[in-house]
């Protein structure tokens, strides 16, 4: 068999991921083996799915406009003119910002323009007439900033009126007492100079270069962004935009997260008109005059939608750079302000157009570049025909099986037994099941976990350690307590996929030293996709570690093709891992005079192994959960077929591993096949995932069946019939 994965000797700090055993080809094979392990589909796949890619259009039109003006427009791209765009910039963006916390929440606040204008006269006022302070005078600012905001949002979150007409109504009023602060107080607030440092640092301070203003805007960015992706607030914000009915049957407080959600608003809006006013030393009533119109055409050019619920700090900051630098490149270039109008409105379709196509589209593009199929080939698969006389000849000897709990668990992918006798095993429901009493009749639920219960172990504590599909390690008390061990690892930095969360646990041992090895099938699919590794045939799994001692998990080795079973060996130095789509065993030693090497301790199996479990005798037991068929073999070392598949013929018709028989092997310490066990056409354990020997035994789970399997193990030496009992280490803290 040509493998598709390379075993040689791994460093213990930094192990390499497993590559095609290429020793023995020639460079051609070499290349090709190379071209499909190395594929740009699942780069561009895993980029479109970051989230941050969400905004990619608008960010591609700022990109655009930065690029054209650079070009076109004389003096853009130089530091005087970029210094003084970044100082308009941020006042615009502040009031973006407001916007964009009262979009998502599902409101709109055309009143953004009067307040900021009212503000900047308010802040000149209060220092020139009223004679306060600077610095109280700009906290007392920001107070009225907050208070205008909250006359819409409690309009709006307790007396039910409609947004839109709500802030336009505040919207003339508004204008209307800055009309009339401006005909009284108009001589005092044309020209005001101050000497004061904090009103200079407010109009031209600079840090390291960069205007105070500015970096001011990147701290409110900062905030915004842990406020509505990090906090109880802002998730309340987004799910309130989305859906209020089914924000309020949550428990969320309505009405509170729209009124604060305005008082933002208004908040943003008297901090732009402080730093406007600092900057011109000026007010008048035509301040803030249309600029409501502006800062929704920048919020709606970012991304954020007008029906809440979608949105970020981020992508209001694009827009309204996008904004703020085409009306700059605009003036410098001599264009008039109708001109002007026109450009942000034809900007504003081309945006929301190609924004909206990208939304539509993006998902159907990961959904088809997402599975990346690689090359994998097989060697000619032993005949397991009757009468062919190899080893794993089909017989019969599961036909007869007891069968326990029948009808009453679904899909027991694992079983285990304690020191009582007493069968354990996991279902789809996310219980833990318990069979006991005599013929094991009487059934339990030991557990409710919630995920589905796959692998399983016992302590020397006694306490349950299991793999959680979707959830992660953890471990149940003998009173039916469970508890999360660990639900991540360390994270590769040099991949463009967050893989530190933990998908898909699959089987786990235990080590002499307390140490649980578990597997991780995949890091790329869900458990409810699982197949569609098998369909793609990277190695997208790894070895994991949870140490009880520190608590913490890393990865002992990464890049594994579809790593299932785990067991540690008899001799307590190696771990046994099953690869189900490379239908073949390696054996990573951890600890002895071989620690760190990774070597292959079976290969070319008939069939795709699952779990494995130590025997008595020194033996292993090896599940085989599924048959190679030719097709399907030859599929493997057709990689474009494969795509063209996924691409062609709906899901149901796609061609999948085969998952429908039932056998289980029994092999020696060195990889030499002993025994075997057929359920010919899986009648009764098809798809058959675990086995577990006890006192002279073999008990049978699969994902897919409805019941538990017991048969008497054949040539079993009275002496040892003991040894195959689970072997207690450590306890799990």
């Amino acid at each position: 068999m040509t493998a598709s994965t390379e075993v040689r000797p791994v460093p213990a700090r930094r192990r390499p991921p497993e590559r095609n055993v290429l020793e023995n080809e020639n460079l051609g094979t070499r290349l090709r083996h190379l071209r499909y392990r190395f594929s740009p589909q699942q780069l561009f796949a895993e980029l479109f799915e970051k989230r941050w890619m969400e905004p990619a259009i608008p960010l591609a039109i700022l990109v655009g406009v930065i690029v054209f003006f650079s070009i076109a427009a004389p003096g853009f791209a130089t530091t005087a003119n970029l210094l003084s765009s970044a100082t308009e910039l941020a006042e615009i963006s502040l009031v973006c910002l407001g916007m964009a916390v009262v979009m998502i929440s599902g409101g709109i606040d055309l009143s953004v323009g009067s307040m900021f204008g009212l503000c900047n006269i308010v802040v000149l006022l209060l220092i020139t007439v009223v004679g306060v302070p600077v610095v109280p005078a700009i906290l007392l600012t920001i107070v009225v900033g907050a208070v205008l905001g909250s006359v819409n949002g409690s309009i709006v979150a307790y007396l039910k009126a409609r947004p839109f007409l709500t802030t336009l109504v505040t919207l003339i009023i508004f204008r209307g007492v800055l009309n009339l602060l401006d005909l009284h107080y108009s001589a005092q607030t044309a020209m005001v100079f101050l000497m004061d440092p904090v009103w200079d640092w407010f109009s031209t301070g600079k840090v390291a270069g960069i205007p105070f203003s500015f970096v001011t805007l990147l701290v409110v960015l900062v905030a915004g962004h842990l406020l509505l992706s990090r906090s109880r607030f802002g998730w309340h914000v987004t799910a309130v935009g989305a859906s209020r009915r089914a924000a309020r049957h949550a428990g969320i407080r309505v009405e509170r997260v729209l009124l604060l959600g305005y008082v933002i608003s208004g908040a943003l809006c008297a901090l732009a008109g402080v730093f406007y006013a600092a900057r011109l030393g000026s007010a008048s009533a035509r301040v803030g005059e249309g600029m409501e119109l502006s800062v929704l055409t920048a919020v709606i050019l970012g991304g954020i939608s007008l029906s809440g619920g979608k949105g970020t700090v981020w992508r209001a900051f694009i827009g309204a750079a996008t904004i703020s630098l085409l009306g700059k490149g605009l003036l410098l270039m001599d264009v008039g302000g109708e001109v002007l109008q026109t450009a942000l409105a034809v900007v504003l379709i081309i945006a929301v157009g190609l924004d909206t196509k990208w939304g539509k589209n993006r998902g159907k593009a990961i959904q088809k570049t997402y599975v990346n199929p690689t090359l994998v080939e097989y060697g000619t698969p032993p005949d397991v025909r009757p009468g062919s006389g190899t080893r794993y000849e089909i017989n019969d000897r599961l036909s007869d099986a007891e069968e326990i709990g029948l009808g009453e668990v679904e899909g027991p992918e694992d079983v285990i037994l304690d020191d009582q006798g007493r069968i354990y095993c996991g279902t789809r429901q996310g219980w833990i099941l318990r069979f006991s009493g005599e013929d094991y009749r009487d059934r339990e639920i030991f557990a409710r976990i919630g995920g589905h219960p796959l692998g399983l172990a016992f302590d020397s504590a006694g306490d349950l350690i299991v793999c959680v599909g979707g959830m992660g390690l953890y471990a149940v008390s003998p009173d039916g307590k469970h508890r999360k061990l660990s639900d991540e690892t360390n994270r590769t930095w040099t991949r463009l996929r967050d893989d530190s969360r933990l998908r898909l646990p699959d089987d786990l041992d235990i080590a002499p030293d307390g140490k649980i090895y578990f597997s991780e099938a995949t890091n790329r699919f869900e458990m409810a996709d699982w197949v569609l590794d098998g369909i793609e045939g990277r190695p997208n799994g790894r070895l994991l570690c949870y140490d009880p001692a520190t608590g913490k998990t890393r990865t002992a080795v990464p890049d594994l093709v579809f790593p299932n079973g785990v067991c540690c060996s008899h001799d307590g130095e190696s771990v046994l891992i099953a690869q189900t789509w490379l239908c073949r065993i390696l054996r990573y030693w951890h600890s002895g005079p071989k620690k760190g090497r990774l070597e292959v301790f079976m290969d070319n199996f008939p069939g795709y192994v699952d779990n494995i479990n130590r025997g008595s005798g020194g033996a292993y037991w090896i599940a085989i959960c599924g048959m190679r068929s030719p097709a399907y073999d030859l599929a493997m070392r057709m990689p474009k077929f494969r795509r063209r598949m996924m691409k062609r013929i709906p899901r149901d018709e796609w061609l999948y591993p085969s998952m429908n028989h039932g056998c289980v092997v029994r092999v020696s310490e060195r990889g030499e096949v002993l025994d075997t066990y057929w359920d010919p056409g899986g009648k009764k354990h098809s798809t058959i995932t675990s086995m577990r020997e006890h006192d002279g035994y073999l008990y049978i789970g699969g994902l897919e069946n409805n019941r538990i399997g017991r048969i008497k193990v054949r040539e079993v030496p009275a002496a040892a019939a003991g040894e195959a009992r689970r072997t207690r280490h450590a306890s799990v803290s």
